[in-house]
């Protein structure tokens, strides 16, 4: 059950046809969740598109929220304006890890990353799921972070799993969310003459 099935809604702005971040073309999310004895972590992957990301790089933005997080690569993407890799979340102590695993699986596709072109710059976000989950165990791996990349799908669940499965908000349980949002573009002489009228943004 989702906010809108109880009459809440935020904004005014019409969703997509499924209210997620994948209405937008070609976007994919996929989950790899941990769950044994004290473990409640996992990892999350948003991949903009199924190609090589490094070779075709999609328009990306960030907006900080809350200053407090742990990330990877959200400066480069500030400045640049580009995503590299796919998006990882994990919890707050694994960050390093699926940096790494996002580093590893685009030098595989890209073997002259840092040689004879530029590296390449990872992102990761942080869900600090320390209060229902042990955290310094440090379970999270390159593997899980591997798995999640490659389950992405259209479909995917919401809620305590993958990044989300430890996660609690304001004393209630948190878990992984997800929304799009339809907008009208500009038609003025700004916008190219191709583009389509209606595009779509989501946030997660």
């Amino acid at each position: 059950m989702r906010a809108r099935d109880l009459g809440l809604a935020c904004g005014r702005l019409p969703t997509g046809a499924g209210n997620r971040i994948t209405d937008v073309p070609g976007v994919t999310v996929g989950h790899c969740t941990i769950t044994e004895g004290q473990l409640r972590t996992g990892v999350t992957a948003i991949l903009p598109h199924r190609g090589n990301i490094f070779r075709d790089k999609p328009i990306a933005a960030a907006d900080v929220l809350n200053g407090f997080g742990k990330s990877i690569g959200l400066m480069q993407v500030e400045e640049l304006g580009q995503l590299e890799t796919p998006i990882l979340l994990t919890n707050t102590l694994s960050v390093g890890t699926c940096g790494t695993a996002l580093i590893r699986r685009a030098i595989a596709a890209n073997p002259d990353i840092g040689r004879t072109t530029s590296t390449v710059n990872p992102v990761v976000g942080e869900c600090n799921d320390g209060h229902l989950n042990d955290i310094q165990a440090l379970a999270v791996t390159e593997a899980h972070a591997y798995a999640a990349i490659d389950a992405a799908s259209v479909e995917f669940a919401s809620g305590a799993i993958g990044a989300g499965a430890g996660m609690s908000c304001f004393g209630f349980k948190g878990g992984i969310g997800t929304a799009s949002r339809r907008i009208d573009c500009p038609t003025d002489a700004a916008w190219p003459r191709n583009a389509p009228q209606h595009r779509q943004s989501a946030d997660r």
